[in-house]
């Protein structure tokens, strides 16, 4: 599991790659959050707003990564979130997202993690908002883990 979190905007694959030694700063807009697989989040995201199939995603390579340490779990690693999961999530009304982050609170506690399901909203929320952001900049959503 990872100590800090840090998801953010950027204009390409090669600014947010930059970000990999010491996180993302206040270079590009972010927000942070721990306690959670964003790796694995991501696919349930995407699967939870846009119906994609979670192996379908997983043999894919999504979440599509950027830059890591290639040091196992020990270093810090960049993903980017994909362009559907992006967008659904800046489209995505309030009420969507508040259904979806009920059912990943749900689809991490049959894995045995608790969520509690107003820190999944609002995790949800400040993720639109960032994606939003990322929209209307022509960004992309990235994550950094650390």
């Amino acid at each position: 599991m990872s100590i800090l979190i840090t998801f953010f905007t950027a204009p390409d694959d090669t600014s947010a790659a930059a970000v990999l030694p010491t996180g993302p700063g206040r270079a590009f807009e972010s927000v942070s959050f721990g306690g959670f697989d964003p790796e694995e989040a991501a696919v349930e995201w995407e699967h939870l707003l846009t119906g994609a199939d979670p192996e379908e995603l997983l043999d894919a390579d999504e979440p599509r990564t950027v830059a890591d340490h290639g040091d196992g779990d020990s270093g810090c690693l960049v993903f980017a979130l994909s362009p559907r999961l992006s967008t659904a999530l800046a489209t995505a009304e309030p009420a969507t997202l508040r259904s979806a982050a009920t059912a990943w609170t749900h689809l991490r506690a049959e894995d045995g993690e608790r969520i509690d399901a107003d820190i999944a909203s609002a995790i949800m929320d400040d993720l639109a908002a960032l994606a939003t952001t990322a929209a209307g900049e022509n960004h992309g959503v990235y994550c950094w883990i650390a």
